[in-house]
């Protein structure tokens, strides 16, 4: 049984992740108010005191247009304070794990994005978790920077939960077809980070050092946010409520937002696969899961 430190425990990632660690050991969670990125000053202490063997970040700024006009702030949590944590990882031989995002890449590339590709972000939220990524191989160590993309939960606000919610209260529903990635639900995602800090055993901190870096990690199979809705449809476990009577095709031009997002940010996700033996399955086949429950 070893020690772990969760940043993050009421988002919908560490929500899943409090819940997929716990048969591992004993499991510190932590969110805000108990501890501010915002004030990175303040988690060398808190990682003093917990004294763990496995680090995990799920905290992040993830407002993507609202990072636009609070700059700082998406830097300090997402860049300043990561490296913090890395600094804290190092110093204190503990494992880190830490997720960024599909949105470091510009989508122009055209096919599967793999971890030697040249990231060019659009927009604050990306480059902020970019120069995260880069402050912890910066300070090195054992950690795993897990990039993945279109996060979903189905209990907390999001595109599943919106696609639904729109579903009840409009005829029509326009979505994009030009954006392009792999919808990743978080409990698969949770519980992968799981296999990889039980496989780790009582050594965590040997066991990454091995194989540290930075590794893409997201639902299998390719998703147009139209068709993304579609499933998402045709999965509603309460098909009786909707009112929309169709959904129709639409290109991301048409709805300007503060942020650019990338078109086709779809990642290979080989080399975690062949690192860990792990894969997550099909998006379609993860998305039915979620909504049965």
């Amino acid at each position: 049984m070893i020690r772990l430190l969760l940043f993050g425990k009421i988002g919908q990632l560490g929500w899943e992740l409090r819940r997929t660690l716990a048969p591992l050991g004993e499991v510190i969670c932590l969110d805000y108010p108990e501890v501010d990125f915002t004030h990175p000053e303040t988690l060398p202490g808190i990682v003093e005191q917990a004294a763990p063997q496995v680090i995990i970040n799920a905290v992040a700024y993830t407002a993507v247009d609202q990072a636009e006009s609070q700059v700082d702030m998406a830097r300090l949590i997402n860049a300043t304070a990561t490296g913090v944590l890395a600094e804290q990882a190092l110093k204190h031989k503990a494992a880190l794990i830490h997720y960024s995002t599909d949105y470091v890449f510009d989508g122009r590339k055209g096919e599967a994005y793999q971890e030697a590709d040249h990231p060019n972000p659009l927009n604050v939220y990306g480059q902020t978790k970019l120069e995260g990524e880069q402050a912890i191989q910066q300070v090195g160590g054992a950690y795993a920077i897990l990039r993945t993309s279109w996060v979903y939960s189905t209990r907390q606000g999001g595109f599943v939960t919106k696609v639904l919610q729109w579903a009840r209260q409009q005829a029509v529903l326009r979505m994009v077809t030009d954006q392009v990635s792999k919808p990743t639900w978080a409990r698969l995602l949770a519980e992968v980070n799981a296999q990889l800090v039980a496989m780790a055993g009582d050594d965590p901190y040997g066991w990454l050092a091995q194989r540290a870096g930075l590794y893409h990690l997201a639902g299998g199979g390719v998703a147009s946010r139209y068709d993304w809705a579609q499933a998402i449809l045709a999965n509603d476990p309460r098909p009786a409520e909707q009112t929309v009577q169709a959904l129709q095709p639409a290109l991301t031009n048409e709805f300007p937002t503060p942020a650019e997002r990338p078109l086709y940010s779809v990642l290979d996700c080989s080399r975690f696969t062949r690192t860990f033996g792990l894969a997550l399955p099909d998006w379609r086949v993860t998305l039915s899961l979620a909504m049965e429950n």
